[in-house]
């Protein structure tokens, strides 16, 4: 029942910063897992940051550790992606997604927000 949104999307500067919001909508629960997923042209869709509702547990892929941060406003419930030192290769669609934090996969998708990073 839970619907995703994002924005914040668009184009920066190699070095430069975005923020990415995810909006929920509906019912979120403590056992919910957001997650952030990019794809590029041509490219696989790939995981890159989650957060849990609950417990504010979160997760990286290596490619963004330590540029990238993940958070959470549950009173908002909205979740967020900072992202710093933005580089060429992190140009994507940026996705959120949520699950149940006992399953694999993600079964709710929000629409997608470019993010371009010019060199």
């Amino acid at each position: 029942q839970v619907q995703l949104v994002e924005s914040g999307g668009g184009l920066v500067q190699a070095g430069g910063s975005l923020r990415l919001s995810c909006a929920a909508s509906g019912r979120t629960f403590s056992t919910t897992i957001i997650g952030w997923f990019r794809q590029a042209p041509g490219k696989e869709r790939e995981f890159v940051a989650a957060i849990s509702w609950g417990g504010g547990s979160t997760y990286y892929t290596d490619s963004v550790k330590g540029r990238f941060t993940i958070s959470r406003d549950n009173a908002l419930n909205t979740v967020y992606l900072q992202m710093n030192t933005l580089k060429p290769e992190d140009t994507a669609v940026y996705y959120c997604a949520a699950r149940h934090e006992r399953r694999r996969e993600y079964n709710t998708w929000g629409q997608g927000t470019q993010v371009t990073v010019s060199s």
